[in-house]
């Protein structure tokens, strides 16, 4: 191999890693992404720096392709300069592309002690390494390998047995599979071939089958939900002038999805141009009308408290039909420099910067909203693509997911798509209906199959009334978790040892 061409090959799995995701990618790119880092991996023994770098060139490619949106962000709404933006977006795909240079790293010491063989653990590495970028510092769990899959109906099935992390294993062993065939020949090459013929054939049968059995979609109690996505322009939302607008739109849109039939009103995230608890004037308003239409409705506002100690939270409030608040989850997983700065007091020396954020405290415990004698839950923005705080509701009795969002912050980018597609996957995990209000779109139903019932356009006002389901039926991951990650790690270690030499 001459010298460079390994970088190439990592290059262009960094470019198939980030087209296999929404917007602009095709889910068919992730069953090949990995093969040329594999092939880079595994034609010539490589030192364990050059490794870790070709997974990074890997990383780097993947996360600046699927997050270059966090630029726009920070630019248009933190009031970054570009040249800072940029250097934002760069640090940030650095950081996630540490864990495909761990990979990397990996794989290449596996081969290295036991030859091509060991790239049967390449979907071990894999699987192990982006379990720890979910968990690392908090996490960020975005765009795993999995998630590329939610629209594969017949092979997104297996998340209701191994969750996210299961679809991500097998993704990343058709890779290997397809990379060892590339590099071996006779019997081993064939072998290589019908085995990944025969589990992707399996899988997909299976699948197949779970989905046109439907059960799921029968079972339950039926509720109709009313979703408003009342399009309220981000530079809008805290303007003094314009919170009586925002509101009455709210109210209008409300009245107009309970007249079609919704039982059940969900607002988006930070809904509220107020703090709902502080204006009496408003707050008195929403419960009136919780009375007059006799619905819940479940809404999104900052929630300030002086007890036991000042806290600030994003929280969202149940109003039940009697115009009382009936439940207030806040949000757990907090958005680092969104929501609060992480490391804080190391950042002195850019204190201006830093303290023009604002600081919410974080949730610290699962809150059920009770609708019509069901127990629901709800996940603020970005929550929901952490697995297990969904598990963890449905642990806690949750018969319907609910997630609200502003996701006005990305713009047209692909952000907004990638979100849906990441919230669907909780769905077809819990074997649960989950239904999704957000300010600009992506707002809209899946069933506990991953099918989208009804769905949004972005950027548009629309108030979506659509049937789910109270399911208390558990799915075999709700009850194991992601024990295929700590299998994928035992694994892992388990060759480390193994194919010593």
């Amino acid at each position: 191999m001459v010298i460079g061409l390994d970088y190439a090959l990592a290059l262009v799995s960094g470019a198939l890693l980030a087209l296999s995701f929404p917007r602009y990618g095709h889910p068919a790119f992730a069953w090949i992404a990995l093969v040329p880092l594999l092939i880079a991996l595994a034609t010539k023994r490589q030192p364990p720096l050059r490794a870790f770098l070709l997974g990074l060139t890997s990383g780097f490619i993947y996360f600046t392709g699927t997050l270059y949106w966090t630029g726009t962000v920070i630019r248009t709404f933190g009031g970054i300069p570009l040249p800072a933006a940029i250097l934002g977006v760069i640090l940030l795909a650095l950081y996630q592309g540490l864990f495909p240079a761990l990979f990397a790293l990996i794989v290449s010491r596996l081969i290295a002690r036991g030859g091509l063989a060991a790239l049967v653990l390449a979907d071990a590495a894999w699987v192990a390494t982006e379990f720890f970028r979910g968990v690392v510092f908090g996490g960020f769990p975005w765009v795993l390998l999995g998630d590329s899959q939610v629209t594969v109906l017949p092979v997104a099935q297996i998340a209701s047995v191994f969750g996210v992390y299961g679809v991500s294993f097998l993704v990343a062993f058709i890779n290997a599979a397809i990379a060892y065939a590339m590099l071996t020949a006779g019997r081993r090459r064939a072998v290589a071939i019908g085995s990944a013929a025969i589990v992707l054939v399996a899988i997909g049968a299976w699948g197949t089958a779970r989905i046109a059995d439907g059960s799921l979609t029968r079972m339950g109690s039926p509720i109709r939900v009313g979703l408003i996505q009342a399009n309220i322009p981000q530079q809008d939302k805290w303007k003094a002038g314009e919170a009586r607008r925002i509101f009455t739109t709210y109210i209008s849109m409300t009245r107009d999805a309970v007249t079609r039939g919704a039982e059940y009103v969900i607002w988006p995230e930070s809904a509220m141009p107020f703090m709902f608890e502080q204006d009496r004037v408003g707050q008195e308003a929403l419960r009136a009308l919780a009375r007059e239409l006799r619905v819940p409705i479940l809404f999104g506002s900052d929630q300030e408290v002086t007890q036991p100690e000042p806290a600030l939270y994003n929280a969202a409030f149940l109003v039940t039909p009697d115009g009382k608040t009936a439940a207030v989850y806040r949000k757990i997983h907090l958005v680092p420099w969104g929501e609060f700065i992480p490391m804080k007091r190391l950042l002195f020396f850019v204190s201006p910067l830093v303290d023009s954020f604002t600081d919410f405290s974080p949730g610290t415990e699962m809150v059920l909203l009770p609708v019509n004698s069901h127990l629901t839950s709800t996940a603020i923005c970005y929550e929901v693509v952490y697995p297990s705080l969904i598990r963890q509701a449905v642990q806690a009795g949750s018969e319907l997911l609910t997630t609200i969002t502003n996701d006005a912050w990305y713009g047209h980018s692909s952000a907004p798509y990638q979100h849906f597609a990441l919230a669907s996957m909780r769905a077809i995990e819990q074997g649960r209906y989950l239904a999704r209000a957000a300010n600009t779109g992506v707002s809209g139903v899946v069933d506990p199959y991953g099918r989208i019932v009804r769905q949004s356009g972005i950027f548009e006002q629309d108030a979506l009334v659509e049937q789910v389901r109270f399911l208390n039926v558990r799915t075999m991951y709700s009850r194991i978790g992601d024990v295929i990650a700590y299998v994928a790690i035992a694994l892992v270690a388990l060759g480390l040892i193994v194919f010593r030499r």
